[in-house]
């Protein structure tokens, strides 16, 4: 985030604080620019529906809805790809990567910013994050390697960034009383080079993660959102 643009986040902040009793109770929500709903088939996967855990379920807002499925090809590759809808209350319904990734077990090894060009869709801006985590693998300690890109969208704006959406939140409930009700989305695979016969290094599965998103954007995204 830019600093002018910080400074401006911290301008509603303080705005939002001094006018937090005059908002309504319940805001109004703009369209979703998202289809929850993820395809069957893409290019060359084919997705199987995944059950959302009751903990998940209880844990967040009682508004969030969810579409999650796991992808596989001919090749015997495999992703995971999660949407997370919020409801009215941002806070109980998305919860980073970041604070839920070291819960079930793994380490962030590396963090950074990547702009998947999709074409008719403008560059998407996602965060990837390098994870890992020691498992007994066929009786011997072996070091996974996992990929996991985000990114956040709501009716007209796309960041791959949490405190870019914070920003975003906090300026429409504040400045234009309503809220986006933001999607979450999530793709994410392991790297199973060391795990499998020909498996894919982390360079052919940032590759494959990245052709994926090209594949499910058109799929996903409606006309409201803005290209980055």
């Amino acid at each position: 985030m830019t600093t002018s643009r910080l400074l401006t986040l911290l301008a509603v902040l303080t705005l939002g604080l001094s006018t937090t009793l005059l908002l309504p109770a319940q805001l109004a929500s703009q369209p979703l620019g998202i289809e929850l709903k993820l395809p069957e088939y893409t290019g060359e996967w084919f997705g199987q529906e995944l059950k959302i855990s009751e903990k998940e379920i209880n844990i967040l807002g009682k508004e969030t809805e969810f579409a999650r499925k796991s992808y596989t090809n001919g090749r015997g590759d495999e992703l995971q790809v999660s949407i997370v809808l919020s409801g009215q209350d941002m806070n109980t319904s998305i919860h980073r990567p970041e604070r839920c990734l070291p819960a079930q077990g793994w380490t962030i090894a590396d963090k950074h910013s990547v702009g998947v060009s999709v074409p008719g869709f403008g560059f998407v801006p996602t965060t990837c994050l390098h994870n890992t985590r020691n498992i007994t693998h066929e009786d011997r300690p072996v070091a996974i390697n996992h990929l996991s890109y985000y990114w956040f969208a709501g009716h007209s704006d796309v960041t791959g960034s949490h405190i870019e959406r914070t920003y975003l939140d906090i300026r429409d409930r504040v400045l234009h009383g309503y809220n986006q009700r933001w999607a979450y989305i999530t793709v994410s695979a392991v790297v199973t080079k060391n795990l499998q016969k020909f498996g894919r290094s982390e360079e052919e599965t940032k590759e494959l993660i990245e052709k994926f998103i090209r594949q499910l954007v058109p799929v996903l995204h409606k006309a409201s959102l803005k290209p980055a």
